[in-house]
């Protein structure tokens, strides 16, 4: 999969769920209903399954060590979906399939993303989920984790990985990342984490714009969505800006409720392709969203987190509503996952389908581009702290360097292109501990690092380029009405 940059945690509180596949609740399509309209009761290809079964009868029967027969089977079946080569189909044995039915139901603990392999070694697949302890330690999509707790993860299975990051809430896990051509330490304290999707409030200089944040698609986020709609109209809200960016998407039916929502009945959310190239499409109707209709102006704002279910509803609002969606480029998802019961209480997420546009677009791999391009300003992709030694001068480092680069971020007379760890470095880390009012050592310690880097999030919260076009797009359009 490409390299695409990713705003980090000063934008967004991210979290990575650890299931045994460390997946976040949003990061597939629940499609089981169409998937099962493709099944039919087919014959064991038992030709095809004899040599499995005879390495199976081999080992069990003269392996000279113990055999734990569930064990062998568990990775017999790992083996299968691994051989697919797709980083989103899975065999979830009971522990991981549970993991998985609670990510989106409820609440869990965790850190929270979506894992897998590359170059064997356990790698974020896409953007996190909104809302908890790995964002407050900036992990980003395409993030490769290299040790966990001074543990090498070179050689190990996924499985072995996310059993060492997952823990009770409240302990800490120390992650080693590689990040392009920089390696950083961080600590992440593990939490619950709660699925709210939905957040919403008015605007604070706009008091008739409704700003929705909606995290992933979860259980609940159509009735969410639909009591914040209706709680900002009470509010004086007559436009709403959806923010889908860093959302990983989630459960089609939830998507397809909510497109709904915002387009005429009869209008195409979304078009499928199955394995034999037929195809079928989902249309906006009564049946969908019961009726709840919204006509106010609308405009959706994306950025390269947002995938699978989140660009599934931005290209319905884009093609069919005929809304503007604002940001980047999106990630690139365009398959579909079902999740099927194995009748043990293990169970297979299986790419099953494409999904396209309401155009006929396949956007997977290539992501679905903006009606208007705004990025964030370039220190947003700087890359946080490392919290592996408190930094001081005379050190010269590439952490150093990022250090120089957000302090510049923040205004202060330092070197950005430095690696040095200078009087001016002091100086300016010294400041910044002044006004949060800790000891001015200028030496950067873990909560020292903390405070420049909420520093640096509110400034690009300020800078927020893509919400502010948002802003000016809604108010185009209701001073047309």
């Amino acid at each position: 999969m490409k390299e695409k940059r990713q705003v980090p945690y000063y934008q967004y509180i991210i979290s990575i769920l650890c299931v045994a596949f460390l997946v976040g609740s949003g990061s597939y399509i629940y499609f089981d209903y169409q998937y099962k309209k493709q099944l039919a009761d087919r014959p064991m290809q038992s030709n095809e399954l004899k040599k499995v079964d005879a390495l199976y009868n081999e080992i069990v029967a003269n392996y000279v060590g113990k055999v734990d027969e569930e064990k062998l089977v568990d990775g017999a079946l790992k083996g299968m979906t691994e051989a697919l080569d797709d980083p989103y189909s899975s065999y979830l044995n009971e522990p991981e399939a549970d993991e998985l039915d609670q990510s989106l139901s409820g609440s869990f603990e965790g850190i929270g993303a979506t894992m897998t392999m590359t170059d064997d070694l356990p790698t974020v697949a896409q953007a996190p989920i909104d809302g908890s302890p790995a964002a407050k330690a900036g992990i980003k999509a395409n993030d490769q984790i290299i040790k966990v707790d001074d543990e090498e993860t070179q050689g190990k299975t996924l499985t072995e990985v996310v059993s060492k990051i997952r823990g009770k809430k409240g302990t800490e896990v120390r992650l080693t990342i590689s990040r392009g051509s920089e390696t950083f330490e961080l600590k992440l304290k593990r939490d619950t984490i709660p699925i709210e999707t939905v957040k919403g409030e008015i605007d604070k200089k706009n008091p008739t714009i409704g700003s929705i944040k909606i995290s992933s698609f979860g259980e609940n986020t159509y009735q969410e969505l639909k009591d914040t709609i209706i709680s900002l109209r009470k509010d004086g809200a007559t436009s709403f800006m959806i923010d889908l960016r860093q959302n990983p998407g989630g459960l089609l039916d939830q998507v397809e409720q909510m497109a709904s929502m915002f387009l005429e009945d009869g209008q195409t959310i979304v078009k499928f392709e199955d394995k034999q190239g037929n195809t079928s499409e989902d249309k906006a109707s009564s049946e969908l969203d019961n009726g709840f209709k919204v006509k106010e102006p609308t405009v959706v704002l994306v950025d390269e987190g947002s995938a699978s279910a989140s660009e599934i509803f931005a290209a319905a609002l884009k093609e069919s509503g005929n809304k503007k969606i604002i940001g980047m480029k999106t990630f690139g998802k365009g398959t579909v996952q079902t999740v099927k019961n194995l009748n043990d209480k293990s169970e297979i997420k299986l790419t099953v389908m494409k999904w396209l546009t309401p155009k006929g677009k396949w956007i997977h791999e290539k992501g679905l581009e903006p009606s208007i391009k705004a990025d964030y300003p370039d220190y947003a992709y700087l890359a946080p702290i490392s919290r592996d030694k408190t930094l001081k001068i005379g050190d010269s480092s590439s952490v150093v360097k990022n250090l120089n680069a957000l302090l510049k971020a923040l205004g202060y007379e330092v070197n950005a292109e430095s690696s040095d760890f200078s009087e001016e470095t002091k100086n300016a880390v010294a400041a910044i501990q002044t006004e949060n009012e800790l000891p001015a050592t200028g030496e950067v310690d873990n909560e020292t690092a903390d405070c420049i880097e909420k520093e640096v999030g509110k400034k690009i919260v300020e800078n927020d380029r893509a919400y502010d076009l948002g802003i000016k797009e809604l108010q185009k359009e209701t001073n047309k009405e």
